[in-house]
């Protein structure tokens, strides 16, 4: 009784903090590094994964997005968004989420924006809210599969990659990635 009562504890003082503020934000370079690792992973194991990123005019990439809940969840993630493959600033995520949930879990997410109104769109919305300021709509694709680019006309694409690179059929919506200074 005594361990589930300090899980309990500590899970509500990281979903606490993750909502809040982070404890230790990540530094450019550390965000850099991350979101480069996260694209050579995504290239990796996603055939065509190269050709579709080539067409996005912007990618948002997380490198890792932390989930924990007991009940009530909440998720963090910081990352970086490449216009013309340099770094054109760096945001945050936020969600939180009630219902049936257990533990801690990680991801990396990654958002292609396709079309210049897309990310312009994206860049001047203080506060994007996906499903509220715009979809995403979620490719999945099996390890070593292959993305289709003459099929995909969402105008902002996401990948959801769990740490072995194996491709999540999740949401994104509820998110909320806001512009962070580095």
């Amino acid at each position: 009784m005594a361990a589930k009562s300090i899980l309990v504890a500590l899970l509500s003082m990281f979903i606490a903090g993750a909502a809040v503020s982070p404890g230790k934000a990540a530094s450019a370079r550390e965000i850099d590094v991350g979101v480069q690792a996260t694209l050579d992973k995504f290239f990796h194991h996603v055939r065509g994964g190269h050709d579709l990123a080539n067409k996005a005019v912007g990618i948002l990439v997380f490198p890792s997005v932390v989930k924990a809940g007991l009940g009530f969840g909440g998720e963090y993630g910081e990352g970086a968004l490449l216009v013309n493959g340099a770094t054109a600033g760096y945001y945050n995520t936020v969600a939180a989420s009630v219902g049936f949930q257990l533990g801690v879990q990680e991801r990396s997410v990654i958002i292609m924006f396709m079309t210049e109104s897309a990310l312009s769109q994206f860049r001047k919305t203080a506060g994007w809210k996906v499903g509220v300021d715009g979809s995403v709509a979620i490719i999945t694709v099996g390890i070593g599969g292959s993305v289709d680019t003459n099929k995909i006309t969402s105008p902002v694409v996401g990948f959801i990659l769990d740490p072995k690179g194996l491709m999540y059929n999740l949401t994104l919506e509820g998110s909320k990635i806001s512009k962070i200074s580095r």
